[in-house]
């Protein structure tokens, strides 16, 4: 009953006091298939939760799903762990009663997964409360770290639990929890010396003993720690005259150092017993048998005693600051569960007596709480038949009788006990107990399978054979005094608190290992008696740790020893189903009209109705104070049956309603809506016609006005007019634009339009422009560019500047006669250079200033100066070495600047050029320096002589341009006008 009509034939029943066949085995494993293969882990035995480890990961622990089981009543959603936490906390916080959540399950089944779980949730629950993260963090952190020193890959599991946790969380008066404490039970030692740990997640383990506070120093020397304990199990030994000798004293070595002890004392101590008879202290040496036991002992006595001190240290961390109430703790056991393997000892015997402990304490809650629910509801209850498992009990814990007690006995007796005195002891004592089964009295066919050395107890789960080889030495757990005394002197500070000096001390032989195990176990059992408990059985699906594989025989065995279906006995033997009134009412009113929609009396008397209604017969349920009690499956599916059936009665009959009323209210809404826009539509027209007329008047109104003053500056009457004179204006510019940029004639315009007019105007002009540049041939551009370049180095700062603007720039100013001379000097001298310019030029020497016919040869990289009659050449000037002036004058005079290190060239040249400004360009253009030209404004300009002497070249103005040597010696130039 999942959901629908149909589910519980998909998915089966959520509670298995629902299933019909409540005694038959086979149902139980059928209804759990069916649920496990549809990814449903979990179901119920009233209040107790079947987990089944999926072996996969589930999408079903996410805070959303705590979400859905946050303040829900326990069977308001569908079976999960989250519920019974929710009801363990709200009871805790809301009740103030102490809880317990007992989980329990064989290894593999996901015990601790699910101890994790319910961390995981109360940690949620607790909402995000600053103050108590750090609480949480540590608790959460707890279980890795345990895990690591507590946990071992086993043949079944590959993260079993070697030992037995019981945590209490101790909560605030607002929820949160603020503190906890773990007790830790029986870690299996043995596993110490006969597997190695795995190293997964070490650094996950480094970091959650930093959260549980342990110090780094503290880290380092747990490790040490593990490392000595590993390197145990590599000192070996010999003997020799039946003294045993260490093999290899460089594993003692490496222990001696990583504990901070003495090697000789250490040595000493691995071959040699130190016992005190009396005061009288004899040391004897031990043989390599007993040095062997000496060793393995010392290992498991390091390993428990820090696995001891790491649950001491996390309760230090989680230690509440705060005065504790007596009800506000939830406890929390993560417990081993019942074990049978082929080869069973010591420590199974230990943890199957751990089980048969809690299945008495389940059966007696169980039976308690039915009982107590029975009588507060006023039920009459009926005796139930179980097997009370106190028989087993009583013989593994009584006094004086029981094996635990036969066991302490043989260990303290004098003498040489052996396993197999022992043995000899509980068969002659216990060999007549129904539970108890040895070789001698067994049958035949048992005899063939069961060996001298081994026994039997019928378990409540199932028959056990126990091997009884080691079982003296492991309840022993003897270290002797020796090695207590060198752990107890190391530099290791965390050894040094596991072997106190005072124990070695003290004479008194401490309890056996099975009596501090059976006193802890029933400490346990008080502790769980004074608390609420909840239940989650958990039960692994496959010995293959694969998942959708459903073992059906390994399933039914931990079905059997996990007691279910005593379990679903014990809950049916009463009544199949219990609701309160109002939940039942509230679900079933719609099978009786008499209850249908509402029921306005008390819901025990709509209750009595409904069951009227539905024929329920005298036996088949009871009204109690406040709950219906149906006793079978049968009635209730019934019930459910008619009320999924009733909803498609219902669904068309709401459905027929809810139309009509729809229908209604869409004919009253729109009905509605039509007079409002009927209404507003009218009222918009009225408004349309005004504001029509309006506007009209106000614009003949502006009208005549902006007629008025239409030649007025703008304003909000004439600007219409003023916008309309810009579009003729406008219209009649795009008809009459000038077409080309040398003959550009721009239209006259209105005195509205004076700023876009000179705005469209330089707009059109380079508009012009762009389209005359993009039709120019390579050659004109050439020229403009020259004349561009002349433009930014002459205008405004040479007055002949604008005679030179209206001719185009040419590359050669000499005669036809002279060009054949100078292609001749080019293709001899020039060699890579190539001729730019050529130009015939006037020199003027230093030496008076008389004038010389030259012709100037301008390449890429120099200056030539050429004789004019005779062509040869008489300069060579490099272009980046030489500079060149003139004066601002409208005159044709260059002066060519050369430096004084060029000892062939001495003095400035002076030379008048016929296009002085075209030859400047070119020489600008070659070079690509603006900076070589110099343009004087001043009358005078000094200028180099030989010898380093200089002259003085004068700059006139005059009617005539002239170029003479002056009376004071200088050269004279006359510029024209």
């Amino acid at each position: 009953m999942e959901k629908g009509l149909h589910d519980r034939d998909i998915v089966g029943l959520q509670d298995f006091v629902l299933l019909e066949a409540y005694q038959s085995e086979d149902a139980f494993l059928d209804n759990l298939k069916k649920r496990f293969q549809e990814n449903l882990i979990y179901t119920y035995i009233g209040q107790v939760l079947i987990s089944v480890n999926p072996y996969k990961e589930l999408p079903i622990y996410s805070e959303e799903e705590i979400g859905v089981y946050r303040k829900k009543h326990f069977f308001e959603a569908p079976p999960h762990i989250f519920a019974i936490s929710d009801s363990a906390y709200r009871s805790l916080t809301g009740e103030n009663r102490a809880q317990c959540i007992l989980i329990s399950g064989e290894s593999g089944s996901g015990k601790t997964e699910a101890s994790k779980k319910v961390l995981q949730f109360i940690a949620a629950a607790s909402g995000h409360v600053s103050t108590v993260d750090n609480v949480r963090d540590k608790l959460l952190q707890s279980n890795p770290v345990l895990e690591a020193f507590g946990n071992a890959k086993t043949n079944r599991n590959d993260n079993s639990s070697r030992f037995g946790k019981y945590m209490d969380v101790q909560f605030n008066f607002l929820g949160a929890p603020e503190g906890g404490n773990i007790l830790n039970y029986l870690l299996e030692k043995s596993r110490v010396i006969n597997q190695s740990s795995d190293g997964d997640n070490f650094h996950q383990i480094r970091r959650a003993m930093s959260v549980m506070e342990i110090s780094e120093v503290e880290q380092r020397e747990i490790l040490n720690i593990v490392a000595s304990v590993l390197h145990m199990g590599n000192v070996g030994f010999t003997e020799e005259e039946g003294k045993a000798t260490i093999l290899k004293p460089k594993s003692v070595a490496a222990i001696s150092k990583l504990l901070g002890c003495p090697e000789d004392k250490l040595s000493h101590a691995l071959t040699h017993r130190t016992i005190d008879a009396q005061g009288d202290v004899v040391t004897s040496p031990l043989s390599r048998e007993m040095a062997i036991y000496a060793r393995d002992a010392l290992a498991k006595a390091v390993y428990d005693r820090l696995f001891t001190w790491l649950v001491s240290r996390i309760n230090e961390s989680l230690k509440s600051d705060q005065s504790s109430r007596k009800n506000n703790v939830m406890g929390i056991l993560d417990i081993y569960g019942f074990e049978i393997f082929k080869r069973n000892s010591f420590e199974q015997f230990c943890i199957n007596f751990c089980n048969e402990k809690l299945q008495q304490l389940f059966i007696e809650l169980t039976l308690k709480s039915e009982q107590e629910e029975y009588f507060k509801e006023g039920i009459e209850w009926e005796p139930v038949e179980y097997f009370d498992n106190r028989i087993i009990c009583n013989l593994i814990e009584e006094k004086h009788k029981g094996i635990i007690a036969l066991m302490d006995e043989e260990c303290l007796r004098p003498g040489d006990p052996t396993d197999l005195s022992f043995l000899a002891k509980m068969t002659n004592q216990l060999g007549n107990h129904p539970h108890y089964l040895c070789h001698n009295k067994a049958s035949v066919a048992v005899q063939k399978i069961m060996g001298r050395d081994e026994f039997r107890l019928i378990h409540y789960a199932g028959d056990v054979t126990y091997n009884v080889t080691g079982f003296l030495d492991k309840n022993n757990d003897l270290l002797f005094r020796d090695l207590k005394e060198v752990m107890a002197e190391t530099t290791n500070s965390v050894t040094r608190k596991c072997f106190p000096e005072a124990e070695f001390k003290n004479k008194k032989r401490p309890d056996t290992a099975v009596t501090q195990f059976k006193n802890s176990l029933n400490n346990l059992m008080d502790i769980l008696m004074c608390k609420e408990p909840s239940y989650i059985r958990c039960i692994k699906p496959n010995d293959l740790q694969t998942s959708d594989n459903f073992d059906d025989e390994l399933v039914r065995h931990q079905v059997k020893y996990l007691g279910l279906m005593e379990n679903l006995r014990v809950r049916r033997a009463g009544f199949a189903y219990r609701r309160r009134y109002e939940m039942f009412l509230e679900r079933y009113k719609c099978l009786s009209k008499e209850t249908w929609p509402h029921y306005r009396g008390p819901a025990k008397d709509g209750v009595h109705i409904l069951v009227n209604t539905l024929g329920y017969k005298p036996d088949e349920f009871r009204m109690g104070k406040t709950k219906i009690f149906i006793r079978y499956p049968a009635t209730l599916f019934a019930t459910e049956d008619a009320f999924q059936a009733q909803k498609n009665n219902l669904a068309a009959i709401i459905q027929a309603r809810w139309k009509g009323i729809r229908q209604r209210r869409a004919f009253l809404k729109l009905k509605e809506q039509t007079i409002a826009l009927q209404k507003y539509i009218r009222r918009y027209l009225a408004i349309q016609k005004a504001q029509r007329r309006r506007e009209a008047a106000q614009k003949i109104r502006a009208f005549i006005k902006g007629f008025i003053t239409r030649n007025d500056p703008p304003n909000e009457y004439n600007k219409a007019f003023i916008a309309h004179s810009k579009r003729q204006w406008l219209l009649r510019l795009s008809k009459s634009l000038p077409e080309q940029i040398l003959n550009h004639t721009w239209p006259n315009y209105p005195a509205h339009c004076s700023e876009a007019s000179h705005h469209l105007k330089k707009m059109h002009r380079l508009h012009l422009a762009r389209i005359y540049r993009l039709s120019l041939s390579k050659e004109r551009k050439r020229q403009l560019e020259l004349k561009v370049l002349a433009e930014s180095v002459f205008k405004g700062h040479k007055k002949n500047y604008t005679r030179s603007v209206k001719n185009w720039f040419q590359d050669e100013r000499i005669g036809k006669e002279h060009m054949t001379q100078v292609n001749n000097f080019v293709t001899t001298n020039f060699g890579a250079e190539t001729l730019k310019y050529v130009t015939t030029v006037i020199k003027y020497d230093r030496r008076g200033y008389k004038p010389r016919d030259r012709i100037v040869l301008l390449s890429e990289k120099a200056l030539y100066v050429l004789d004019g009659k005779s062509y040869k050449q008489k300069h060579r000037l490099p272009l980046d070495k030489i500079d060149f002036c003139v004066s601002n004058e409208a005159d044709n005079v260059l002066i060519v600047r050369i430096p004084l290190e060029m000892k062939k060239d001495k003095g400035d040249l002076i030379v008048t050029v016929p296009e002085i400004i075209e030859c400047c360009i070119w020489i600008l253009d070659v070079t690509k320096r603006r900076q070589i030209l110099t343009i004087v404004d001043t009358g005078s300009i000094m200028h180099n002589l030989i010898r380093g002497k200089t002259g003085t070249i004068e700059i006139q103005t005059g009617q005539q341009s002239s170029i003479t040597k002056a009376k004071s010696g200088n050269l004279l130039v006359i510029a024209g006008q």
